[in-house]
């Protein structure tokens, strides 16, 4: 009995790792967000294993009966099409239910999209934030108002079509000359990370035709002058009054 969860590849199927596929030939089940995409991946990997439909529509109907089936002494294994199960993805319903049911769970390590877009940004990640998708409409604007005075670099998850008009929409709020990144297709043939002022980013995707899954890295306002400065290297703070001591 025991829920696992499963990052499966962001694009480069190589990137499965060896405990992954282990655990996706031994579990009972495997629980997908779409079952033609994990099918791919399963056929990739000649596993053969009954596949569930578990996505944001089903979600709330089908936690109970799996729960169920995990009480029954069964282990399944949970996967989204690309990445982290619960990161941007169903997962976090069927979770929160196994702890209050005593139902073992636990999380392969593996891939997931912001932590390389993060990394070769070039941008401060000894602290960020991770926002995914912000809110299409309602609540969108209080939310970009709100980060205006976030000082740590801010990770977001955007589609195709709209990233043009997110950019914009960050260059308004955050100013057009603040450091950023865009990272798409991570991991595949035509990966992509252009980095510089939004004011850049936008005038060179207004020439693109974009496509694939994105990541965009936006750095943190300058912080407040204060008495202290943080290290980085050493993971300390010092303060500066008494650097010289």
């Amino acid at each position: 009995m025991k829920l696992y969860l499963v990052p499966t590849p962001i694009g480069n199927l190589d990137d499965i790792t060896l405990r992954a596929i282990k655990v996706l030939q031994q579990a009972d089940a495997i629980l997908a967000e779409d079952t033609r995409t994990s099918g791919v991946l399963l056929r990739h990997l000649n596993i053969s294993k009954p596949l569930h439909s578990y996505h944001i529509f089903n979600e709330h109907q089908t936690v109970q009966r799996l729960v169920n089936q995990l009480k029954e002494g069964k282990t399944l294994a949970l996967v989204s099409d690309a990445g982290t199960p619960g990161i941007s993805d169903p997962g976090f319903l069927l979770v929160r239910e196994c702890i209050k049911n005593n139902i073992p769970v636990e999380c392969l390590p593996g891939p997931t999209a912001f932590v390389p877009a993060l990394v070769n940004s070039g941008l401060p990640n000894d602290r960020f934030t991770f926002e995914g998708f912000l809110p299409h409409k309602k609540g969108r604007q209080t939310r970009l108002t709100e980060l205006a005075e976030e000082e740590r670099t801010m990770v977001f998850y955007e589609s195709p079509h709209r990233l043009l008009k997110t950019l914009q929409q960050f260059a308004d709020v955050f100013g057009a000359d603040r450091p950023a990144s865009v990272s798409r297709e991570l991991t595949k043939v035509f990966e992509e990370n252009q980095r510089g002022p939004l004011s850049e980013l936008i005038a060179y995707f207004a020439q693109k035709t974009i496509k694939g899954e994105i990541v965009i890295c936006v750095q943190g306002r300058e912080p407040k002058k204060s008495g202290r400065r943080s290290d980085q290297r050493e993971g300390r703070e010092i303060d500066n009054d008494d650097e010289d001591e």
